[in-house]
């Protein structure tokens, strides 16, 4: 399974543009999210995520609030508390403490990590596109909070909500002996010991597949064949969608850019079988975290 794919909201993209509307979604039974510096509200000490209710927040600056979506009758929202006074904040979320979602990443409900996520790449495009990018305005929350609307009368230009494209790629290669093997490669600033698959921005102007070709040679020195798109997830840390694939290179030889990685290397199914979780204090190779698609076209290649 794919984390943070399971969003189970209905977004209402019509009935949103109603303040009145709105206002009841916020008013009746509904859900807050919080996000403090890009992490999100969590029951301390535990994976499970901490919604707080409209009485606990009603004197918050509303207006600020993103509505996400709804479920079960219950209107879901997300508020940005990292500029809140801190005195304001302990008592608010008392009992609660804000983490990367991703320290806990599979422990946490399927559905509800994926409404946190939401929150968190929502939050950071706001506080990233706080002034209209045509003519320099400072811009205000619109429909929601799925839109930016410039006031400059001359301009009103809209923007709305951008995720970044990045293709993600396990790349392959089988031995005259039939031994196939996978390609994975590791940045210095990882923990010690990590090898993920490949991965990069898709720039302007290729293909998916080009993509895939483009960032394997520029950064292991390894030319593909071919590319098979196999699935994406959303991944706002903090604003991209991961689309996965198979590649099969024509030549094993690699070629590192250290300017790109630090490492690259061919493992069989049997060497990844020895591998070390991520975070694990042993010395050795790891593997990366269950709750990323890295992890995912690692283990359904080996199974």
């Amino acid at each position: 399974m794919l984390f943070y794919t399971q969003l189970p909201l209905n977004r209402h993209s019509q009935e949103r543009k109603d303040n009145n509307w709105l206002l009841r979604q916020q008013t009746n039974n509904s859900k807050w999210v919080l996000v403090h510096n890009h992490h999100s509200l969590f029951k301390a000490n535990t994976p499970e995520l901490l919604f707080l209710d409209y009485q606990q927040v009603k004197s918050l600056p509303l207006w600020e609030a993103i509505y996400l979506g709804s479920m079960n009758g219950q209107g879901y929202f997300a508020l940005d508390v990292t500029d809140l006074d801190p005195s304001i904040l302990d008592s608010l979320v008392l009992g609660g403490e804000f983490k990367d979602i991703r320290s806990y990443g599979p422990l946490v409900e399927q559905q509800l990590g994926s409404i946190a996520s939401l929150s968190r790449g929502l939050v950071h495009w706001h506080k990233t596109h706080r002034f209209c990018g045509r003519c320099g305005t400072k811009n205000s929350m619109f429909e929601a909070g799925h839109c930016r609307l410039c006031p400059n009368p001359n301009c009103k230009h809209m923007t709305f909500p951008r995720t970044d494209p990045a293709v993600i790629m396990l790349v392959l290669h089988e031995d005259k002996q039939g031994v196939e093997r996978c390609l994975l490669g590791r940045q210095a600033s990882w923990p010690e010991g990590v090898y993920s698959t490949l991965a990069g921005f898709v720039d302007p102007g290729e293909s998916l597949e080009q993509a895939v070709a483009r960032e394997v040679e520029e950064e292991a020195g390894v030319m593909i064949k071919s590319a098979e798109y196999v699935a994406s997830q959303s991944w706002p840390f903090p604003s991209s969608i991961m689309l996965g694939f198979f590649a099969r290179a024509v030549d094993p030889t690699i070629f590192v850019d250290k300017h790109e990685l630090d490492d690259a290397r061919w493992f069989t199914r049997e060497e990844l079988n020895t591998f070390l979780e991520w975070g694990s204090d042993q010395t050795g190779y790891k593997l990366t975290r269950h709750d990323s698609i890295s992890r995912f076209l690692i283990e359904k290649w080996r199974k």
